[in-house]
Order: C-alpha cells, then sequence, then structure tokens
C-alpha cells in the first residue's frame, strides 16, 4: 500500500501510515539516492559559504539515515494520525510534486525521497522535518527546548511553495 492508496476518510493509524511508508521507502534504489544527493549538493550552492559545508553535513547525513530508518523500522506505533493534518500535507506536497515534475530529473528523484521523510518525521516521529541542529544563515539552528522544536525560519517560510513549513511541527523560535 501507498500513501495515496490510504482512505483519508476515516481514523488512520500511525502502524498504517509507517507500513505505507515503508513500502514507498522500499521502492528507493541506490541510484535514487545517488541522483537526490546530487541535486542536493547543486541546490546547496545557493546556501551562504560559510554555512555550506555544515548544511551540507548535516542536511545529506539526516536524508540517508532517515531513508535508512524508515525501511528497518520495526516498532509497532499506536495511536491515530490526525487526517486533517495529513490530508493537507498530503496536497502541500502534491503541488510541489507538480513543480519538482517540471524541474529536471535531479529534482524528482529528490522530491519521492523528501516526501517520504516529510510525512514520516512529521507524523510517525512527531519531529520537525530538518534535523535538531541544521544550521541557518545568521548562526541559527532548529532547537529543542522541553519537548518544543524551534526554527529559527518558519514564520518567513510560511508561504513559500517550496517550503514544508506548514506541514513541520516546529514552531518560530522567538529569538529570532
Amino acid at each position: 500500500m501507498l500513501i495515496e492508496d490510504i482512505d483519508l476518510s476515516k481514523d488512520v493509524s500511525k502502524q498504517a501510515l509507517l507500513d505505507a511508508l515503508k513500502c514507498e521507502a522500499g521502492n528507493i534504489h541506490i541510484t535514487d539516492i545517488m541522483t537526490a544527493l546530487t541535486h542536493l549538493k547543486k541546490e546547496n550552492i545557493y546556501v551562504q559559504a560559510i554555512y555550506r559545508e555544515e548544511y551540507n553535513k548535516t542536511y545529506i547525513q539526516s536524508f540517508l539515515m532517515r531513508i535508512k530508518e524508515i525501511r528497518d523500522n520495526k516498532k509497532q506505533y499506536k495511536g491515530i494520525i490526525n487526517v486533517d493534518k495529513l490530508q493537507e500535507a498530503v496536497e502541500i506536497l502534491k503541488s510541489q510534486q507538480k513543480i519538482a515534475e517540471n524541474d529536471h530529473d535531479q529534482h524528482m528523484h529528490f522530491f519521492k525521497i523528501y516526501r517520504i521523510i516529510t510525512i514520516y518525521t512529521t507524523f510517525i516521529m512527531n519531529e520537525p522535518v530538518h534535523p535538531v541542529g541544521m544550521p541557518f544563515p545568521g548562526g541559527f539552528e532548529i532547537k529543542q527546548e522541553i519537548g518544543t522544536y524551534y526554527c529559527p525560519v518558519k514564520e518567513s517560510q510560511k508561504d513559500n511553495p517550496g517550503a514544508v513549513c506548514g506541514i513541520c511541527i516546529a514552531e518560530q523560535d522567538p529569538n529570532v
């Protein structure tokens, strides 16, 4: 079963969503990962040089590790997903997919993986899309304090059609 096969008109268990994500992650091949990483490195040239190395390291490591984590996840999850939020996330990702389809092939390989990771981190792990410690310009980073995740750019990126800030559980860092 794939994410598109899930009936969002009724309750969806975390386990059912994880099973769909694992199925999709199982269809990701090493060539998809290599092409996606090439895309990431090309896109990261737009990151300020002083942050680029750390950004690449953090982003690429988390990117690779998450897809492996999803495939290998043997935990049994209890609970029901907020179907309205999942539907909203799926719609945001569908519109981003249309943009990716009009871009080059490398972007689609990246997007295929990014979509799985975004839904997994948000709805299964209850974590922000970008990992804690992810650097951002100005010396800011994704933080966790007393069970709440904070992002330095959430507010400024919330209307960006290419961002997943509308899906991400992180809150705007009040100190930025």
